[in-house]
């Protein structure tokens, strides 16, 4: 009888007990403890085990859990005696910063208290140890959720202090999600705030506590030593790239196929899985699946996009969609299914990853939304890295986000793209005034941008929100070679007996050449003649009378488009 595949389960004693679907990696913990290092941070897509992994490891080497040997018992970590000796032995303080998601600095330092405020609720038992003095326990009743801002830095180092005072053992510290709250202040706008905090924080529990014997900790993102980490030379930072550790998070395509021979799913299925959900690479294997994905496909026998629609791309978001003309155009080369090519650096800047691409891809890379599909250069002169979506889901999750930057004008942009494919300039017009008067904000970024900075974020987003809308009718590009220059959006149709070709040309009026916006736009028809885009679309066989060329003129948030069937 197939195990039951259940959805969301983080703990593991439940999973076992309920004979829950379970790829074991409690090999992990045996690599992890022979490797010896002080502290050990772990860098994964979301979604991909961390959570359920620290779980296996607190209930495996916690005192807490002692003798529950049944739950490990024909699993790989029970194989060697060593290990089995090691089950239940050691005090243990397992904390996760997951939900620390808040839009303010003051709400994330009152979430951080809670957070460990309920972790020192689990340990009230040392209120009662006769190996702690009043004094101490007076410390202890201390922290709660109105404790000061202060006592954060030193609380984890007193609870290692107090834990190993009343066992005579060293404290095992595993921290989930560490770079949560960070990504959250990254998005909201406080980041300076709480940098000074958490580099505290972490100094004093993972660098000065002599309480503490190892330390584990999980997130997304490698930040940066310097702005995080710049005292902890104890630190081993165990990246997407790196090979430690490589098959633990996520699940190799023999792990993937063996559970769908399980489940009775056909050579058709794994086909249709490898393209869907496949395309991680860690440390020196490919082939890694996304887990979440992979049991919900389980459960539920269809493809979709499981992970995509879980939270978490919220600063992905922020990023492209406050980003350049330059950036949008790549990340429109791949949505289109191409590759770019970029410097990676793993470790990630925050206060500065807006203001290159190189960081945002590195953020995408790293946060499971890209993958390498080769590398160029050396370790001297450094690496290029051509970068490609991961796989279908990716796209789908990236093409739904790009649509979501137009839910306030949601109703408008789809009549705006009505009145595009009919040729009617009127409505054409009068949507797309509507459209820019709800959305340009979502494209401004900085707080006094230039007027031609505007609108060229607000028409690169949107041509990516026409590569979401008209995918299936046609194939689009934008600042590409044809004729004597570079058009700007350019959409050809997959079917010419259907749908007439489509040229576009975005021109930010000038004062000192253009008296109007008539004559802006009509400069924008002009270059589209002049410079002869239309050439690739009549090379390709689409006759003059089927391709359709329209200007865009834009002075602030209104807009002005003529145009219309272009000139043989």
């Amino acid at each position: 009888m197939s195990r039951t595949v259940a959805i969301g389960i983080q703990d593991f004693e439940k999973i076992i007990e309920n004979n829950c679907f379970y790829v074991d990696k409690t090999d992990f913990i045996r690599e992890w403890w022979n490797g010896g290092d002080d502290v050990t941070l772990i860098t994964r897509p979301r979604r991909f085990g961390k959570t359920l992994l620290l779980n296996t490891v607190d209930r495996f080497l916690s005192n807490q859990y002692e003798g529950q040997e049944n739950l490990f018992e024909g699993l790989s970590i029970w194989e060697e005696e060593k290990f089995r000796n090691l089950q239940g032995s050691l005090p243990v303080i397992f904390l996760s910063f997951a939900n620390i998601k808040e839009p303010t600095y003051h709400l994330a330092i009152a979430k951080m208290k809670e957070t460990i405020s309920r972790l020192y609720s689990d340990f009230d038992f040392l209120l009662d140890s006769e190996k702690l003095s009043e004094s101490m326990k007076e410390e202890f009743r201390g922290i709660s959720s109105a404790m000061e801002d202060e006592k954060i830095s030193g609380s984890l180092q007193m609870l290692s202090s107090f834990l190993y005072r009343h066992y005579g053992q060293k404290v095992v510290i595993l921290l989930d999600e560490y770079d949560t709250p960070m990504q959250e202040a990254y998005v909201h706008g406080y980041w300076e705030e709480i940098v000074q905090l958490l580099r505290s924080l972490f100094n004093s529990t993972f660098k000065t506590n002599t309480s503490m014997s190892r330390a584990l900790m999980t997130g997304i993102t490698r930040v940066s030593r310097e702005s995080m980490f710049s005292d902890l030379n104890n630190l081993n930072v165990v990246s997407t790239t790196t090979e430690q550790y490589e098959t633990a998070f996520g699940f190799t395509e023999a792990e993937v196929y063996a559970a769908m021979d399980e489940y009775g799913f056909d050579t058709d299925a794994k086909a249709g899985v490898k393209q869907w959900y496949d395309g991680f690479t860690f440390g020196s294997v490919s082939s890694i699946y996304n887990p979440w994905s992979i049991i919900n496909f389980l459960k539920q026998g269809r493809f979709g996009p499981y992970w995509s629609n879980t939270s978490g791309n919220a600063l992905a978001s922020k990023l492209i969609r406050e980003g350049g003309s330059n950036l949008k155009q790549d990340f429109e080369r791949l949505l289109q299914g191409e590759t770019i090519t970029s410097k990676i650096d793993e470790q990630i800047v925050f206060g500065e990853i807006g203001r290159k691409p190189s960081g945002i891809w590195s953020l995408l890379l790293a946060s499971g939304y890209l993958k390498v599909v080769k590398m160029t250069g050396d370790a001297w002169n450094g690496w290029d890295y051509e970068l490609a979506l991961t796989n279908r889901e990716v796209r789908l999750s990236f093409e739904n986000m790009v649509i979501r930057w137009f839910d306030d004008a949601e109703e408008e942009y789809n009549q705006f793209t009505k009145a595009l494919l009919k040729g009617d300039l009127e409505y054409m017009n009068y949507y797309m005034n509507l459209i820019s008067e709800a959305t340009f904000s979502s494209f401004d970024t900085g707080t006094r941008p230039s007027d031609k900075a505007q609108p060229e974020r607000f028409y690169h987003g949107f041509v990516l929100g026409l590569i979401a809308d008209l995918r299936g009718r046609y194939h689009l590009t934008s600042n590409r070679e044809s004729g004597f220059g570079r058009y700007d959006v350019m959409l050809e149709p997959l079917d010419p007996a259907k749908d007439d070709a489509i040229l576009l040309e975005f021109k930010v009026r000038d004062p000192k050449k253009e008296a109007s916006l008539e004559d802006t736009v009509a400069s924008a028809l002009d270059q589209i003649r002049g410079k002869r885009y239309a050439r690739t679309l009549t090379e390709r066989g689409i006759p003059a009378g089927r391709i359709r060329c329209y200007g865009f003129a834009f002075e602030g948030k209104t807009v002005l488009i003529d145009g219309g069937a272009h000139e043989a």
